[in-house]
């Protein structure tokens, strides 16, 4: 069996290479998920036209095209993020607006790698996991309030005169859409393992600075003890030095 001793430093240097292998796949998922969120903030499949609808078209965050139902007629296209009122509804602006800053939140993010090259480790990754979180709650936000503009004219107009506020009429639910409630999933994940990783170097930290202080300690106690055998040993060999001294006095 390995001493103690032994057996601990090799279960800390595991310990060491399990975080960080943890922390490069977080870090690597982390750049996917940003990559999602970019891909749901441009992308506009929301929603889109099915079989029964009045008319052809789809409609995103802040860009829908819309268009005759005959085959072959062309779509119009409109709306811009630069100009969020050309949207139909005000919800689609408040979800645009929600969404775009869970994007710039999960960019922010990555930004922060930049991070652990100046400051303690532990610091950073709680704050990309806030980061993380804000943008996930951002997400939620956006994808529930988007429904809310599905009762515009515009829509209406694609859709049918059954759509209202959480229900499509015949139109369908597009993959966009279907990509942001997943990047809700993969936010919350990714928040609560960099706050798992963050209490993980916390804990590192602290053994690293338990086992520092004992080192020290022993160290300490080693110089002390080499100090007073020397000055024991100073003092004896100076009492067997004066002792035929004091024989011949006599």
């Amino acid at each position: 069996m390995l001493p103690a001793q032994e057996a601990a430093r090799l279960y800390h240097s595991n310990y060491v290479r399990n975080s960080r292998a943890i922390g490069v796949l977080w870090a690597i998922f982390t750049i996917c998920f940003a990559i999602v969120n970019v891909v749901c903030f441009i992308q506009p499949y929301w929603i889109g036209d099915g079989v029964d609808t009045p008319q052809a078209g789809y409609f995103g965050l802040f860009h829908y095209c819309v268009g005759g139902g005959g085959p072959g007629r062309e779509l119009t296209c409109r709306g811009s993020f630069a100009d969020l009122a050309t949207l139909p509804s005000a919800a689609f602006q408040a979800a645009s607006f929600f969404i775009g800053l869970s994007m710039m939140l999960t960019v922010a993010c990555i930004a922060c790698f930049a991070l652990f090259f100046f400051c303690n480790t532990a610091t950073v990754y709680k704050i990309c996991a806030w980061m993380q979180l804000t943008s996930a709650a951002c997400l939620v936000l956006g994808c529930m309030i988007f429904p809310v503009g599905w009762d515009s004219a515009e829509v209406r107009r694609m859709c049918g005169d059954k759509t209202d506020k959480y229900t499509l009429g015949a139109c369908s639910v597009r993959w966009a859409y279907i990509l942001a409630i997943i990047g809700i999933l993969d936010a919350l994940i990714l928040s609560f393992l960099a706050f798992v990783l963050g209490n993980r170097q916390d804990g590192l930290m602290a053994e690293e600075l338990k086992a520092e202080n004992k080192v020290n300690l022993l160290s300490q106690t080693k110089k002390k003890l080499e100090e007073n055998t020397a000055r024991y040993l100073e003092s004896k060999s100076i009492f067997y030095g004066s002792q035929p001294l004091t024989e011949a006095g006599r």
